[in-house]
């Protein structure tokens, strides 16, 4: 896998997801950051953007899934949202970090849960 990768750090959408029936009703914020990874020599040699990855339409591609249809676990978001990247995307691998910062856990202080995965385009690894 390339060392080269775009990060997109801290995005913060609104959803319904998880388990529980207020989660659905109410909703939440829910904390997102990527990491892809592609080439970046070519963009960085010719300041031009038809050689990257344009983030602006990463950042509509992760609010469309977090946004969009409700999900029971966040294992599911996360895997609808790298399918989407990777399916876009001229990117070899991506992964997504999905945080629910105020989970619902009785009797928690502190109740911040992420789920984190990497997913590669097949043939290459991770």
């Amino acid at each position: 896998m390339d060392s080269d990768c775009i990060l997109l750090e801290g995005l913060t959408f609104y959803g319904y997801h998880g388990v529980k029936e207020a989660e659905a009703e109410l909703g939440q914020p829910f904390q997102v950051d990527l990491t892809l990874w592609l080439p970046l020599r070519a963009a960085g040699m010719s300041d031009d953007l038809s050689q990257t990855v344009d983030y602006s339409d990463v950042y509509r591609t992760a609010q469309a899934v977090v946004e969009g249809e409700r999900c029971r676990l966040l294992e599911a978001v996360a895997e609808r949202l790298a399918e989407a990247v990777l399916a876009h995307y001229p990117v070899r691998a991506v992964r997504v970090r999905l945080n629910k910062p105020h989970a619902p856990m009785r009797g928690a202080v502190f109740s911040r849960v992420a789920v984190e995965i990497t997913r590669t385009r097949e043939g290459d690894t991770a």
